[in-house]
């Protein structure tokens, strides 16, 4: 019963990490493409070294290299657009929008895993463009930062959906350290014909380092190792309801840092009501059926 809360406690933590990516978005002052490469090449060594020590040996079947580097490219262009979505808005907003990942992931995975959609998906997905609806209408004037939001929601979805598939055939880290190396070889190429990987575009304030260090080590190469050892231990249906407090989290965070421009109106927070308890709603229904488990290393940002 006491290694049962100590792995509670362990995992809220974990959740408390995953929410604090986006207050880290807001508190580094670069772009979002420099901000992503960045936090790729510290997640990249950190995540390498490690693997390193623990002497881990990198296997992988057939064409499934391949797959991982490919879904590395989702991986960045989720990072990139959840990013900008926080400078284009806010935390909250952001973080209320992205919650629709939740609808993708009901509507995409029947795709890749070949069953018909289950009645109740279709009616939590309505449930979430409602309360989405609150959300538009009372905060508009973050209407470009909603759009990057639900962009980067439906990329984290499709990047799930198809970690379930690599996963069944491939260790989890060897998966998250070439979909990482994926995200980082294809965001620096992207970056080097746009001319954004010039020295001068480079330039990293000071006070930038030390956010950036914890985005990079313990928002990315830690929680996922801290994710891996706690889906051991914890069951499938207790880590997802878990995960999906992270946008309360994250919310309460941005209110206590920036009480002034991380209030919303009471529109915003009805549409946000809705859209958590429909999350919740569909952590119920998904209890008896986990058709995957994600190899996942970052749930929010």
């Amino acid at each position: 019963m006491r290694e049962a809360y100590k792995n509670q406690i362990w995992l809220h933590f974990a959740v408390l990490i995953f929410g604090t990516t986006g207050i880290l978005g807001k508190l580094i002052s670069l772009g979002a493409y420099h901000l992503v490469w960045y936090r790729l090449v510290v997640a990249v060594i950190a995540l390498g070294l490690f693997l390193l020590v623990v002497q881990h040996r990198f296997r992988s079947r057939g064409d499934s290299l391949i797959k991982m580097l490919a879904v590395g490219i989702i991986l960045a262009a989720h990072w990139v657009s959840f990013f900008e979505a926080i400078k284009q808005s806010n935390v909250s907003v952001s973080l209320v929008c992205f919650s629709s990942s939740t609808l993708f992931v009901s509507f995409i995975e029947p795709l890749y895993y070949k069953r018909k959609v289950a009645w109740h998906e279709p009616v939590l997905g309505a449930f979430i463009v409602v309360g989405l609806s609150f959300v538009f209408r009372a905060e508009f004037k973050h209407i470009v930062g909603m759009q990057l939001s639900i962009l980067s929601a439906f990329l984290a979805a499709w990047f799930t959906v198809l970690n379930g598939l690599l996963v069944r055939d491939n260790d989890a880290r060897t998966i998250t350290f070439f979909e990482l190396l994926g995200a980082l070889g294809a965001l620096s190429l992207f970056m080097l014909l746009t001319d954004k990987l010039k020295v001068r575009e480079l330039s990293l304030p000071f006070a930038d380092l030390g956010w950036l260090l914890i985005l990079g080590i313990v928002c990315t190469a830690f929680s996922f190792v801290l994710s891996v050892q706690l889906v051991k231990k914890i069951s499938p249906y207790s880590f997802v309801m878990a995960v999906n407090l992270e946008p309360i989290y994250a919310i309460l965070l941005a209110l206590l840092i920036w009480p002034e421009s991380e209030t919303m109106s009471e529109g915003f927070y009805l549409g946000a009501g809705i859209v958590v308890l429909t999350i919740f709603l569909n952590g119920y229904f998904q209890k008896k059926r986990m058709p995957f488990a994600t190899g996942s290393v970052d749930r929010g940002g």
